[in-house]
Order: C-alpha cells, then structure tokens, then sequence
C-alpha cells in the first residue's frame, strides 16, 4: 500500500500493465444477491491465468451505484485474498466514489486497512460544484485518511473536470498521484500533463499511444481500469501481445498488430453497448449488464441474475446478438 506521503514515487513504479476493472455477479431475486464464487473465480482469472498486474475494483463496470457500503466493502476484501494469492505483487486499485463525503471516506479508510493499494475517487455525481467542490471533496478525504489517491474523470459523474481543475487538486492534495481519464478528450489529457508533468496520466482514447504519447512521457505504461478480460483468453491473447508492442514503442508494429489480428475490427463490431444505452444515446455510461454477457459469451461465470441492478435497464437481444457475432469474428469463440 502507498501512503500519501510516498504516493507519487510509489505510483512511477507501482502503475504499470494492464489493469481489470472486475463486474459485479448478481444473483437471488432480483439480482439482491451476490455470487461470491463467481466472483472469486473472475479474480484468479484475471490475476492467475490472464497474468494481468493490476486490479480496479467496485467502479463503474461494477456497478457500484446498486452496491451497499457493506458489499463494496466485501467484493474489496475478496479481491485482494483472491488476487494476492495468485500473485502477492498484484496492485490493487479500489474506487470509492460515492454521493457523500462521508461515505466515500468509509470505504477509504476501509481500503486503506484492508490492503489496497490506491483509492480513486470518481467526480461526485451530484451537486458538485464545479472544481472548487471537487477539490474540497478530495481534501476532506486526503486530510483523514493516508492512502494513495487518484482521480477518475468520467461523463457519466455528468461533470468532468477540466485540466486547470485536475492539475489544481494534483497540486493541492499530495496524495493524488494518477488519474483516469475517460472523457475522451486527448487534447484535454495533453494539456493536463502540460500543468501537471508528475501526474499518471490513463487516457481512455487509445489513439494517443499509438501517436507515441507514451514515449513523450504525457501518459503512463498502466491500463488503470479496463476491461482486457474481455479481449482475450489465456489460450489466445492478442490484447497483451498489442500492449506489449506499444510499451516496448514498437508503435508500426503494434498498428499493423492491432489490424491483422483483428483486434481493431472487433472493438467496431462491439459497437458502443458497453458505454451507451440507446434510449439515451448522449449519456455515457457503464452498462453492467453488457460486460457480464461478453464475459458469459467467453465461458466466465457471472453469476444466476445476468440483469444490471436498477436503474439500469436490461441488455436487449439486438446487443446480446451483435456481441456473439463480434466474438465468433474475432476468433476467441468458436464459429
């Protein structure tokens, strides 16, 4: 674990690799339940036989909004017995975000004693106040607590910060040493790096790798919360092999990787229901329900009750129908 005084140092050593963001398997009526197997199973997985270095746990994909304080809580805790018994240097990486201070500063401090290695604290998604409110959210977390803390910059908090406000809580909160950027915005990351060169910087857009803002240092050799699970199997793993290509700079090659293999190809034929509800197509969001099916589609486990909890909606036949034929393309299932 890093504490907030060693963060930034930790975190230009620590953040490095591919990193999972794991989904929450439901079960019981109503999904009130959760598979604790099931999720078990997905943690050996992505540590044991994915060989993936890094963890983010009880974030969007997880659906943290429909969890309890004592169910975030939990699916921490397991994540970290599952994930260091397959590997004792797995960094774990859990989000706190929640619509109080309060709470966010439980599950901080409960992170913090069990083990995790860095807290995020997604831009709170109501009432905020623009930077200012942000800022005054993360010192009342930072000044009780002594974890390390990174930001998570994404549309559906329906505020996202802008680089002057990021790089301001950067220099304000000494704690804060990484940040995700999902807001797809790559100018906006550049400028950012630009008022905050120290930061580690995660840029959704995977665009900027390939134009070598890894080399130029403006973003960091860490996936800090994905979905690779999803893009590979321990038998056949052409996400890993891409990453490797970039990290090493082998930019051409990782180019042509990215087409030949069909990865490129893939992530069109997925279309946007991991990210995007059609009955609202301007909200960006994490839609629960369309990860577990990919991960069903692959043979992972996800528990009894394949449904988003509320206010999610259900995952209709069209994105179940278009996600088979994207994964049969793609040659990770059979065709």
């Amino acid at each position: 674990m890093a504490t907030a005084t060693d963060a930034r140092e930790w975190a230009r050593e620590a953040l490095r690799g591919i990193g999972n963001s794991l989904y929450t398997p439901f079960c019981g009526t109503d999904g009130d339940d959760i598979d604790w197997d099931a999720y078990r199973t997905l943690v050996r997985y992505c540590v044991g036989e994915l060989r993936h270095p890094l963890l983010w746990c009880t974030s969007g994909i997880a659906e943290f909004w429909s969890l309890t304080i004592d169910e975030r809580k939990r699916l921490l805790e397991v994540a970290i017995e599952e994930g260091r018994a397959a590997n004792p240097d797995v960094v774990v990486q859990a989000c706190t975000a929640a619509m109080s201070a309060k709470d966010c500063l439980e599950l901080t401090l409960h992170a913090q004693h069990a083990g995790a290695d860095i807290v995020y604290i997604q831009t709170p998604m109501m009432e905020v106040h623009g930077g200012e409110g942000v800022l005054r959210f993360f010192r009342y977390i930072a000044d009780r607590t002594d974890i390390a803390l990174g930001m998570f910059n994404s549309p559906s908090s329906g505020y996202v910060l802008t680089p002057a406000e990021s790089a301001r809580i950067y220099e304000e909160i000494p704690a804060v040493c990484a940040t995700k950027e999902g807001a797809f915005r790559p100018a906006a990351s550049r400028a950012l790096h630009e008022l905050a060169p120290g930061l580690a910087i995660w840029e959704c857009d995977k665009t900027v790798y390939r134009a070598g803002w890894l080399r130029e240092g403006i973003v960091w050799p860490a996936q800090l919360g994905t979905a690779a699970y999803l893009f590979e199997t321990p038998q056949h793993r052409p996400f890993s092999e891409y990453w490797d290509l970039i990290v090493n700079d082998k930019l051409i090659e990782a180019m042509d990787y990215a087409r030949e293999s069909g990865l490129d190809r893939f992530e069109l034929d997925m279309a946007s229901w991991f990210t995007c509800y059609p009955g609202r197509p301007d909200y960006f969001t994490h839609w629960g329900a369309a990860f577990k099916y990919a991960a069903l589609v692959l043979g992972l486990p996800i528990g009894a009750y394949p449904h988003s909890r509320p206010p999610q909606a259900e995952l209709p036949a069209q994105a179940k129908a278009q996600i088979d034929a994207a994964y049969r393309r793609f040659g990770l299932i059979d065709a």
